[in-house]
């Protein structure tokens, strides 16, 4: 498996420090507001790596944070006038909602800043001890740049030329090198007015924010990490001060591989709220739209090119779920037919056929998709292989004499496994679950349109199959009959 490590700035080959044991953090959402679809492209970009590396047996611990204290979830506290636990509190349930919207897997833990206090004040203490950071007057404590050689390593930037053009400006400074950055901050009033304010040997103040990703990756997977990951925003200087104040403590590599998603565009532009097109995953799903057409338009370009958000994707994405649906009934309904005909006796050559072409293509477009993956997730050369399937699972269907058994369990058993990478086409069905009053009501719907077809009333025959379009319900007239599939999930 080869990543793209920012650092290095290159395709590496991915070797853990301990393959049973992966461990890969994740910089979580700042909780002062709903987390938008542009974090969530990055955030679908975790899940997607996090299923890969379980789909190539190893095992993993992925850790995802929520920043609960800064300048941002503080004002916001203020602003609102809740404390700052109850400010950030609803945020964080909401984020864990939309990611169970969008069927992320469970990770290993998304511990909460505030959690980790008493560890940041002894790592800042450990900094001060090794002469990496000194206190300010007023009761803060800087992280001293120019005491780590190997600063600007990741992002190129914060070399001394730097540190000249910012004195020239910015002026005066209460810093040593205006590089330097907060590990902990002194206490200001409205701090103290929201209860983000703890005691300290330097006096009362907060974590700065570049210091708390530092503290729970240490805290929680050791001191060095297999992958960190994170928006493209976050390399520069968050991610490189993280590097500079942990390798600083620990005198060992902070993380083998950097990885960084790009950013996502709405209809080409910046989102924004001033321009109207900032949209929430609970929004889009409180408009109509299928959580797992969400899932596919924000995964479905390679992580690190810029992804453009438009409803025609989402429409587009919509119809691709459902082709992958489709396909998947077509393919177990003709295997349980397989099944009532060696029950009843019938064709028994054909049901003892172990599988043909069809059996091995099947293999081959799924070894394409996981070289695909294992090429630092190249989703789009994945999704090739999956349409593969389709088109010639499709085709095999279609021919005289149709398809073996183990040509049915073959097709079915690779798009499981890729499915197992993507996650869309289960948490597409399981968004389409009915119970079975919906169910029951359905069908009588269906079944009073068969009625007034029959007596040629094609005005109510049109108003229920609008009724039943407008609740998600596509028909297909077949000569067996009519039948019914949900295209969207329920209510939307």
């Amino acid at each position: 498996m080869n990543l793209y490590d920012s650092l290095h700035r290159e395709l590496r080959r991915f070797e853990p420090g301990n393959p049973s044991r992966v461990t890969v953090y994740g910089c979580g959402p700042t909780v002062y507001d709903y987390a938008h679809i542009g974090n969530f492209r990055t955030f679908v970009v975790y899940d997607l790596l996090h299923r890969h590396l379980r789909r190539r047996g190893h095992g993993v611990e992925f850790v995802v944070n929520f920043t609960d204290v800064d300048d941002k979830t503080i004002d916001g506290a203020a602003a609102a006038g809740r404390s700052l636990s109850e400010h950030t509190g609803p945020f964080i349930e909401a984020f864990l909602e939309d990611a169970e919207t969008l069927g992320f897997l469970p990770g290993s833990g998304h511990p909460r800043a505030t959690e980790f206090i008493p560890a940041m004040v002894y790592f800042v203490e450990r900094l001060l001890d090794a002469g990496h950071a000194y206190r300010a007057g007023d009761g803060s404590v800087y992280y001293s740049v120019a005491t780590f050689g190997d600063y600007g390593k990741l992002s190129g930037k914060g070399g001394e030329h730097d540190a000249r053009r910012s004195r020239i400006d910015t002026g005066e400074f209460a810093k040593a090198d205006p590089r330097d950055f907060a590990l902990w901050k002194a206490a200001q009033p409205t701090d103290g007015e929201v209860g983000a304010v703890w005691d300290s040997p330097w006096g009362p103040g907060r974590p700065g924010w570049h210091l708390e990703c530092s503290v729970m990756v240490m805290s929680l997977l050791g001191d060095t990490v297999d992958i960190h990951v994170g928006g493209e925003d976050l390399l520069f200087p968050h991610h490189e001060n993280e590097i500079a104040q942990s390798e600083a403590a620990s005198g060992h590599c902070f993380a083998r591989f950097w990885m960084h998603v790009k950013h996502l565009k709405v209809d080409d532009r910046k989102m924004s709220k001033s321009l109207g097109n900032f949209h929430t995953v609970r929004e889009l799903v409180r408009d109509g739209h299928d959580p797992a057409a969400i899932r596919w338009v924000l995964l479905s370009a390679h992580y690190r090119s810029e992804l453009n958000f438009t409803t025609s994707a989402l429409a587009d994405a919509t119809e691709a779920v459902q082709r992958l649906l489709d396909f998947r009934r077509r393919v177990t309904e003709g295997e349980a037919g397989d099944v009532a005909e060696r029950e009843a006796g019938g064709s028994v050559a054909r049901a003892a056929r172990s599988g043909g072409d069809l059996e091995e293509r099947a293999r081959q477009h799924l070894a394409a998709f996981d070289a695909a993956m294992d090429q630092d997730l190249n989703v789009p050369r994945a999704l090739a292989s999956l349409w593969g399937l389709v088109r010639d699972g499709n085709a095999a269907l279609d021919a005289p004499g149709g398809v073996s058994g183990g040509d049915r369990k073959a097709v079915l058993a690779a798009l499981a496994e890729m499915d197992r990478t993507l996650g869309v086409m289960d948490l597409a069905a399981r968004t389409r679950d009915v119970d079975d009053d919906t169910s029951r009501r359905i069908q009588e719907m269906v079944e009073a349109r068969d009625r007034a077809r029959k007596v040629r009333d094609f005005t109510t025959a049109d108003r229920l199959r609008a009724e039943l379009e407008s609740r998600g319900v596509r028909l297909e007239d077949t000569p067996a009959g009519t039948r019914w599939k949900l295209v969207r999930p329920p209510g939307s």
